[in-house]
This record gives C-alpha cells, structure tokens and sequence, in this order.
C-alpha cells in the first residue's frame, strides 16, 4: 500500500515538475522587456515570443540600429546580420508588433497593418505601445537597443 501511495505521489507530481520547469525556462524570455532609445526618445518592446529568432536577436543586444520608413505602414531597421530563425512561427502581424521579417533580415515596427495577413516570413518578436509621431522620432538617427534588467 506504501509503494502504491508514493508511486501515484511521484506520478503526480512529475507533470507538474516538467511544466514548472517549462514555464520558467520560457519565463527568461517571454516578458522581457527591450528599450529602443534615440536622442531623448524611447519606446519599450515586451517580447511575447519564445524562439530560435527572438533568442538570436537578444543575444545581439545592446545594438545600435538606424529606423526609416517603409511603405507608409512600419518603420524599419536592418540588422548586422541575419537572425538564425528555424524553427520560429510565422505571425499575423497587427498594429504595435515588432517583428523580424526573414528574407530581408530586418526588423519592423508595425502601425500600418491593414491588409496584411499571416506569414511564414514575418515573425513575431514582441509588442510595443508608442504612437507613429513617438516612432518618427526614432526614425533617421542611431538607435541604441538594450535589454532593461
């Protein structure tokens, strides 16, 4: 009766265990929080991904960038190199996302999403609250990207 107690106890608890550990290794990631900083300008970007592209990205930081405009609907800025991104989903991007978009290697802040639908190629990277006119600042000047602790 002892063995059969502890072995439904060890049965258990081992799921809960396993996702323990899943929540806290995702949790390193997930929620961090990045600061985009030009001149007296900043916009936060919570990351709301756990993937090979997102953790390649933070691994790059800090890094300076420089953001334009693109195609009256993101502002854009291209990285040193190319994220390694296999692996990482696809996304329907909306307003206020920050993604990665695979075959140009570049970065995207979204506030123009209309018609714009889902894609293997755009990857989700994190979220942001800034209006266009915060994002304009940004736009044509370094852009130091860092990891707030």
């Amino acid at each position: 009766m002892t063995a059969l107690l502890f072995a439904a106890f060890f049965a258990a608890l081992a799921p809960v265990s396993l996702a323990q550990t899943r929540d806290r290794s995702t949790s390193t990631v997930v929620g961090t929080v990045l600061r985009f900083t030009g001149g007296a300008t900043s916009v936060d970007v919570t990351v709301g991904e756990d993937n090979p592209a997102v953790r390649d990205f933070l691994s790059m930081l800090p890094l300076t960038l420089k953001l334009e405009e693109f195609a009256g609907r993101e502002k854009i800025s291209y990285l040193p190199r190319k994220l390694k991104h296999r692996g990482s989903p696809g996304s329907d991007p909306e307003d206020g996302d920050l993604i990665y978009f695979v075959p140009w290697g570049n970065l995207g802040f979204y506030y123009n999403t209309a018609g714009i639908g889902y894609s293997d190629q755009t990857l989700h990277i994190g979220t942001y609250k800034a209006s266009l006119g915060t994002l304009e600042k940004l736009a044509n000047q370094p852009v130091t990207v860092e990891i707030l602790q």
